[in-house]
């Protein structure tokens, strides 16, 4: 099957929406026929890989979405790969390719309470679920930031209770997400989760979810989007081998 070609997109703008989140805007002409209310669902940008002859593609979610054009939001460290030195360096009239969207990622809403958890790279995802969620939704939501100043104010329904988690060793094995989930009044009913973040952290919380909390998998959404120490594409290796030994 033919992959459609990329969209070679124009940068609109850019905003710091925190000292650790940078917020490009695409848009242009190339997003002429873009499906429409896909806020959570992902695309892929395609960014120039110095000294190498194949491109970086790398995956974000849509945070936002108008006419004609998209925001991204990117995580920045002290330690910037290609993707977060493309965003910082990208001034309006620039350019780059993007391909999708992918499917949208939102939690199941066939159950009587939620909890969503993240780290800094899930916060686009999870901002989008606190507002598609309806008004009498209750439960938590969970957040691991890099610092307090990256708290962010999101709408969200008055009965979820959001948790912020700041970690300055985000970057390491010192994540603190479990420890916060665990601590948390867990409410009568079904619960429905949604949680992304760093791959050991993704293991530790999908063997609580599983087998602590017995959440079945229909209500169940359990993801990584980085590993520490691997490349993107070291680590989608690293998820297709967690997939292929959880089915064995």
């Amino acid at each position: 099957m033919l992959r459609p070609a990329p969209r070679n997109l124009e940068v609109l703008g850019s905003t710091y929406i925190t000292p650790h989140m940078l917020r490009i805007t695409l848009g242009g002409e190339a997003l002429a026929g873009f499906p429409k209310d896909l806020e959570s669902a992902y695309v892929k940008l395609i960014f120039p890989n110095a000294g190498e002859s194949r491109p970086l593609m790398r995956t974000y979610t849509i945070r936002h979405q108008r006419d004609g054009e998209i925001d991204i939001d990117f995580v920045i460290h002290d330690n910037t790969g290609p993707a977060s030195s493309w965003a910082l360096a990208a001034k309006p009239g620039g350019r780059i390719d993007m391909v999708g969207p992918g499917a949208k990622k939102l939690i199941s809403q066939n159950a009587d309470w939620f909890l969503l958890v993240g780290d800094m790279t899930a916060l686009p995802a999870i901002s989008v679920n606190l507002a598609t969620l309806p008004q009498t939704a209750r439960g938590h939501a969970v957040i691991e930031v890099v610092d307090e100043s990256d708290i962010q104010d999101l709408p969200h329904p008055e009965g979820m209770e959001l948790h912020w988690v700041v970690n300055p060793s985000s970057q390491t094995e010192e994540s603190r997400i479990l420890e916060r989930v665990e601590s948390l009044e867990w409410l009568e009913g079904r619960a429905a989760v949604w949680a992304a973040c760093e791959f050991s952290e993704m293991q530790r919380l999908r063997k609580y979810f599983r087998e602590e909390r017995e959440i079945p998998s229909s209500l169940r959404y359990v993801s990584s989007y980085w590993k520490i120490g691997f490349s993107a594409d070291q680590h989608k290796l690293a998820k297709q081998e967690d997939t292929e030994c959880g089915m064995r």
